[in-house]
């Protein structure tokens, strides 16, 4: 490459046959029978290969869009197969006891209240989508250490969980000032 060049972005694909179908919407799609797999085999080997797997999946479908093209149904699907894998590890993990529910709804706080914030909006009629945030990825990140540390049998299970239920509070103010700082257009 020469110095000085850029790179050209590629163009959102749209929604279509090519447009569902694009390596990165694959990806993110795989994490529903990840999460079908979590929540059918309890064996420890099987849910920690598949919470790997979901995990691996996570990165490399933001890093295949972004060197492959986004696509507008990929911004959408890519959260909501998030949510649906996590919603389904934890609950498994609430029905073990290692967790009492009110950790369980603490650790999953964002991913309810974020799909149900943007509901309220698209019902007033002023759809408002939050990009992704350093505070929501941190949740991810928080919700995956919680888990390993939940299959690992680690003493670090419930601090785990504490401290991603935080980084979740702070997200959800985090979105909530974009959404009321700038209702029509957030700000990065």
């Amino acid at each position: 490459m020469i110095e000085g060049e850029t790179i050209p972005r590629p163009k959102p694909q749209q929604v279509g046959a090519a447009g569902v179908l694009t390596p990165a919407n694959l990806v993110s799609l795989s994490r529903v029978p990840l999460a079908l797999a979590f929540a059918l085999f309890p064996a420890v080997g099987v849910r920690v290969a598949v919470l790997a797997g979901a995990a691996a999946t996570d990165l490399l479908d933001g890093a295949l869009a972004r060197r492959l093209g986004p696509s507008r149904l990929g911004a959408w699907m890519d959260p909501v197969a998030d949510k649906i894998f996590m919603l389904t590890a934890f609950i498994a993990l609430g029905l073990t006891g290692a967790l009492g529910w009110l950790e369980v709804a603490g650790v999953l706080l964002r991913d309810v209240l974020t799909p149900l914030g943007y509901l309220a909006s698209w019902v007033a009629r002023r759809p408002f989508a939050v990009p992704a945030r350093v505070g929501g990825k941190a949740v991810t990140v928080g919700q995956t250490l919680t888990l390993f540390a939940w299959l690992l049998d680690s003493a670090f299970l419930r601090p785990l969980a504490w401290a991603t239920a935080a980084m979740a509070l702070y997200a959800i103010a985090d979105y909530g000032r974009l959404a009321v700082r700038s209702p029509e257009r957030p700000q990065p």
